[in-house]
Parts: C-alpha cells; sequence; structure tokens
C-alpha cells in the first residue's frame, strides 16, 4: 500500500496537527505502535479518516511520539500533503453547549430606540484576521438569516467609527471576539471588548469568544477572565461549524 509518511516526533497533548491536502484522502494520527501495525497491515487504532476538506485539524490526545499517514485505500487518483504542528491547550476550552449557558440569549436593551436597527450578532476582531476568517464567518451567519454587525457590512465612508460601533454593540443579542496575536495588540478592538464586557455584566448581551491561532497562555496573559469563558476555537472547529451552533441558538430564542 502506498502512503505519504509524516514522523512528527514527540508531541504533546493538545498540541493541533493541521493536514493540507490538494484533494480527498485519508489521513490517520497514529502513535508509532500504532503506525507500525498499519504499516505491515494488520488492525491499527487511529485519529482522523476520510478528509473532505482542507486542511484537516487533528489534536493530539496524549503525549509520545506520532506519525501522520496519507493514503488513497479506496479513493482514485493520488494527493499530495503538507503537515505542521500548532500549539495547544486548545482541550482547556470550555466546550459546553451554548444552549446550556443560563441566560446566553437576550432581547436587546429596553432602553435602544425602537426605531434603531438591531442585530443578532456583533463581530469584534482584528483587520489582519479578515481574510483568515472574520469575512467568512460573517457570510456564513448571514447565510444562516441572521443580522450581522460586521464593519464591512455595516460602515460607508464619512460614518463616525465610534458611534456605529457603540450603536452596533447597545443593538446586538451576542458578541462574537475573535480573539488572535493580532486582536491583543489593537487598540479599537479593545474598546470593542470593553464594550461588550459591560453589557454582558449587565446582562443586556453575551459574550462568545473565538479563539483563532492563539494559545490558552496567550489568552491568560491577555485577559483571565477570557480565558475561562466559554469559548470555540477554529483549531477545533470550521468556521461552518460555529456558525450552526450561533445561529441554532439565536433561531430557537
Amino acid at each position: 500500500m502506498n502512503f505519504l509518511q509524516y514522523d512528527l516526533g514527540h508531541r504533546s497533548a493538545g498540541e493541533v496537527v493541521e493536514v493540507t491536502l490538494t484533494r480527498g484522502a485519508n489521513v490517520r494520527l497514529m502513535t508509532s505502535s500504532e503506525f507500525s501495525n498499519y504499516k505491515n497491515g494488520r488492525r491499527h487504532r487511529f485519529i482522523g479518516g476520510l478528509a473532505k476538506r482542507s486542511p484537516i485539524n487533528l489534536q493530539i490526545p496524549s503525549s509520545g511520539r506520532w506519525i501522520v499517514a496519507v493514503d488513497m485505500q479506496g479513493l482514485q487518483g493520488s494527493t499530495n500533503a503538507s503537515v505542521r504542528v500548532r500549539p495547544g491547550a486548545l482541550p482547556e476550552i470550555r466546550e459546553a453547549p451554548l444552549s446550556s449557558v443560563p441566560g446566553l440569549v437576550h432581547e436587546p436593551a429596553p432602553s435602544v430606540e425602537k426605531s434603531g436597527e438591531t442585530y443578532d450578532v456583533f463581530i469584534s476582531h482584528a483587520s489582519e484576521d479578515k481574510e483568515s476568517i472574520v469575512r467568512s464567518l460573517a457570510d456564513e451567519l448571514v447565510a444562516r438569516g441572521l443580522k450581522v454587525w460586521y464593519d464591512e457590512f455595516t460602515l460607508r465612508i464619512g460614518d463616525s467609527l465610534r458611534q456605529k460601533i457603540d450603536a452596533g454593540l447597545a443593538r446586538s443579542r451576542v458578541g462574537l471576539v475573535v480573539l488572535s496575536p493580532a486582536f491583543v495588540d489593537k487598540g479599537w478592538t479593545n474598546y470593542e471588548l470593553d464594550g461588550i464586557v459591560t453589557r454582558t455584566m449587565s446582562g443586556e448581551q453575551i459574550l462568545l469568544p473565538i479563539w483563532h491561532n492563539i494559545t490558552k497562555q496567550e489568552v491568560i496573559d491577555f485577559s483571565p477572565s477570557l480565558a475561562d469563558k466559554v469559548a470555540r476555537s477554529t483549531g477545533v472547529h470550521t468556521v461552518g461549524e460555529i456558525a450552526d451552533e450561533i445561529a441554532e441558538l439565536l433561531q430557537d430564542k
């Protein structure tokens, strides 16, 4: 059997293995002993399976030597692959269902003028993350029928940025914060985050962090209280999966 082999060496529990493919293939993340069984045609245990999308993210469950194998068994054609390992700590993200969090969704505050436009979701993010996640997340939420405050959808030439942000925050049910290395260095994002946190504490809005290319320790260093929030990570969930869960929650209310 032909296969591509990537020896990751000794890795730590919680690290995320990202496998990028040129076409669909079978991706197997295995310990060295299970890889030996696989290579010799014996029964073996692995993490992964048929990958129909790329990249695919697999999380290492325990420390040790790990190997990735990519093959076309049962498939036609061939594929090329690249593999990288991202920092871990993702298992520490609180993964409770959004619907299980008491008081998760609230209607817009009564003080908001009825004539003002309201939103289901306000997205706070760093501009550096638009291409990699934010634009696609906004589009996925809109495609699911949600009203989204996102600067590319909402801001026009001549608008007051601060006034628009304040209005969007005040009229949104959920504040999504895309936490990334770029986010923690920004001034405007911190202003938006302060507004979301204030409204969360008063029960007017829910704060939902989205972890993007950031480690648990980096979140703790930026804001210990955010590290304990129920969150979703792009290293574990696809943008579509995150949008599905938010849409299901809001549309049931």
